[in-house]
C-alpha cells in the first residue's frame, strides 16, 4: 500500500490546494547564511526541526508536517478557503501567532471587532466569515506587507529579503 496516497486521503481540498501554494514559495533545499531558519526544503527548517535530515526531506513529508505542524495546529481550516491559505502560506514564513494577528488586524480594518492575540478562536473564524472577501484579502496583503517592512527594518539582513516577502505577501 502507498502511505502517500494513504496520507493524501485524509487532507482536506483546501489544505492541499494551500499547500501547493507554500511549496511553491518556499521551494526546495537552500542554506543561506542570512537566513535565521538555517538550511530549509520545502520550507521546513533545520532550526524548527533539530533532528531532521532536511537536505533528505521528502515531499510528502513536509506536506505531513504542513498539515500537523501548521493546518491542524493553527486551525486554519476554520476560515474561508482564501483567506485561510493566505494565513498559512504566510504563517510558515513568520509564524503562526504573527500571521495570525495580521489576520485579526485584517479583520478590524473591514470593521470586525476581534481581539489581536494571535489565536485563531472562534470570534476570529466567524469574523472571518462575515467579513467582504475582495475587503478581507486586500487588507491581508496590506497587513502581511506591513510586518514585513517592521521586520526588514528591524532585522540585521531584513532588507535583503524584502523584495521577495512583499511578492509574496501582494501575491
Amino acid at each position: 500500500m502507498d502511505t502517500s496516497t494513504t496520507a493524501r486521503d485524509a487532507y482536506s481540498a483546501e489544505f492541499l490546494a494551500a499547500v501547493e501554494r507554500v511549496l511553491a514559495e518556499e521551494g526546495g533545499y537552500s542554506s543561506n547564511a542570512a537566513d535565521p531558519g538555517g538550511a530549509t526544503n520545502f520550507g521546513i527548517s533545520a532550526r524548527a526541526h533539530p533532528g531532521l535530515d532536511i537536505a533528505a526531506l521528502t515531499r510528502d513529508a513536509a506536506i505531513e508536517i504542513y498539515w500537523r505542524e501548521w493546518w491542524l495546529r493553527f486551525g486554519f481550516a476554520q476560515l474561508p478557503a482564501a483567506p485561510a491559505a493566505k494565513t498559512f502560506d504566510l504563517s510558515v514564513n513568520i509564524g503562526g501567532r504573527s500571521a495570525i494577528q495580521c489576520l485579526q488586524r485584517a479583520l478590524r480594518a473591514c470593521g470586525m471587532l476581534v481581539t489581536e492575540d494571535g489565536v485563531l478562536d472562534p470570534a476570529t473564524a466567524i469574523a472571518a466569515r462575515r467579513a467582504d472577501p475582495a475587503a478581507l484579502m486586500a487588507a491581508l496583503r496590506s497587513e502581511f506587507a506591513a510586518h514585513y517592512r517592521l521586520v526588514a527594518a528591524n532585522q540585521k539582513h531584513g532588507a535583503d529579503f524584502l523584495n521577495g516577502w512583499l511578492n509574496r505577501a501582494y501575491a
